[in-house]
């Protein structure tokens, strides 16, 4: 009996996740305190490359690979220079600070809505001077509320990032609308987030939180987990966004001693990458 429950429950998750994601359409703030709150004790950590945020280090890599992997599919497009890239929900700067050195970035916003976490990320900037260099790297203590929306094209992104992100967010689909007019057509909207599966709740919840502690108990809400398939969907009924083969998806698991590792396919079990790109005004 206590089986048939728990199987119970775990089922009225995933149909809540769904629903939750498809159905909230209204325009909210994207802030929650208690998830602030969980980062800013996590703040002074941050770039301690055995701490708190370790997994985030090791999978910083891959996030450049799988952008490039995204212009790819367009190789002809002169999208790779010049980039101005905002990194949504930056936290202590491990993503903003990496792009920000490469040869083709022109710029790059980064946003946190933890002051704390904000200030972490500024002090470490502080430490390269390449990354002192006006209109490098700004980071702002915003939520993608707060930031005002594009009035130009010349305002706009060529690649927004949500690294770890979405999964933190109550309502998904206000949140997710609010980003998409800061992609200039022809740049990509980019993420990486879990998906809602048992593997997730086995690998995320009780072995990463529980068992073996790579990151701190409380960090993940398995309910608040989103499928591929339904940011497909999300996307796809996006006038104007991820048509003719601008939409990818690419799977990344932890292998113990050898760290991240893409995998074709993965994104049906746990981690996963996700990229969109902007097709037209829409």
């Amino acid at each position: 009996m206590a089986a048939r429950l728990m199987i119970s429950k775990k089922a009225l998750h995933l149909s809540h996740g769904f629903s939750q994601f498809r159905c909230y359409t209204t325009p909210t703030s994207s802030v929650n305190p208690t998830e602030i709150s969980h980062f800013n004790a996590l703040a002074s950590t941050w770039w301690d490359p055995y701490g708190s945020s370790r997994l985030l280090h090791l999978m910083n890599p891959l996030r450049h690979d799988f952008i490039s992997s995204c212009h790819a599919l367009k190789p002809h497009s002169s999208a790779k220079r010049n980039l101005r890239y905002l990194d949504i929900g930056c936290g202590g700067g491990i993503f903003a600070e990496s792009a920000a050195r490469l040869p083709h970035t022109a710029s790059v916003t980064a946003i946190d809505p933890s002051k704390d976490v904000i200030e972490v990320a500024r002090q470490h900037a502080r430490k390269d001077p390449t990354l002192q260099e006006p209109g490098r790297l700004e980071y702002l203590n915003k939520g993608i509320e707060d930031l005002g929306v594009p009035r130009s094209l010349e305002e706009k992104y060529d690649v927004v990032t949500l690294f770890e992100v979405i999964e933190h967010i109550s309502t998904p689909a206000p949140f997710l609308k609010s980003c998409l007019p800061f992609v200039k057509p022809g740049g990509w909207l980019i993420l990486s987030t879990i998906a809602r599966t048992w593997t997730s709740w086995v690998t995320t919840k009780v072995v990463a939180e529980d068992v073996v502690g790579l990151v701190p108990k409380g960090t993940h809400d398995w309910s608040k987990y989103i499928n591929e398939e339904e940011l497909r969907s999300f996307f796809t009924s996006q006038k104007g966004w991820g048509v003719n083969g601008g939409l990818k998806a690419m799977g990344c698991i932890y292998v113990p001693g050898l760290g991240w590792r893409m995998v074709s396919g993965g994104e049906q079990w746990g981690n996963y990458f996700f990229g969109v790109r902007r097709d037209t005004e829409g």
